[in-house]
Formats: structure tokens, sequence, C-alpha cells
């Protein structure tokens, strides 16, 4: 029993933390804009709203015990996708404050245990 609510709260957590990065595709566009790589086609504003839009619904599928094992496959994929644009702001930021720079450098490593956090809750899932 108790493991299950361990398990539903991590999940739960995850739907939270893809949520809130989702919305702020929304609020803050301009921030996300700047690292979509440019060889994508289209506009930045698009992918900043597509990519935002498809944590949202990974959040949803992550919350509802239903689509979690769906959701948790779905938020595997997206952080190892957007992986790419992680690379391109540490680049980016080379000539930044040292501040900034780590803010940039850190997301990198931490990919991993996103990605292994969203693959365990997609495998715990019923």
């Amino acid at each position: 029993m108790e493991q299950n609510r361990s398990r539903a709260r991590s999940a739960l957590a995850l739907a939270a933390l893809l949520g809130l990065a989702g919305t702020t595709h929304f609020t803050r566009p301009k921030f996300y804009d700047a690292v979509v790589p440019r060889s994508l086609p289209g506009t930045p504003r698009q992918w900043t709203y597509a990519s935002g839009a498809a944590e949202l619904a990974v959040a949803t599928a992550v919350a509802v015990p239903r689509t979690r094992r769906l959701g948790g496959f779905a938020a595997f994929a997206l952080f190892i996708a957007v992986f790419p644009a992680n690379v391109k702001m540490a680049l980016d930021f080379r000539d930044k404050s040292p501040r900034a720079r780590a803010i940039a450098y850190g997301r990198l490593p931490l990919q991993i245990p996103l990605v292994v956090w969203a693959w365990k809750v997609a495998k715990a899932a019923p």
C-alpha cells in the first residue's frame, strides 16, 4: 500500500514538473525561442508553443492513473528529444555570466535523472 502511494506521489511530482515547464513555454516564450535549434523548420515560437503543449499533454497523461504508463514513456521520449536544445543553450551561453553558464551546463546532466525518473514512472504504472 505504501509503495503504491510512493509511486503515485512520484508520478504526480513528475506531472507537476512537466506542467510547470509546459506552462512557462507560454508565459516566458522568449527564453525558449532562444534555445530552439535554428536547423528546425518553422519559427522558434512555433517550436516553443508546440513543445509547451507537448509537455502539458504529457503532464496530463502522467497525472491520470489510467494513462500513466503511456505518459511515463512519453515523458521519457520528451526528455530525450529536448536534449539538443539544452546542448544548444550550453553552447550559446559560453560567453554569459558564470551563473548563467552554470544553469545552462547544469541542465545537461540533469536530463539523465529526468529520463530515468520518467522510465521508472512508466514501468511502475499498472
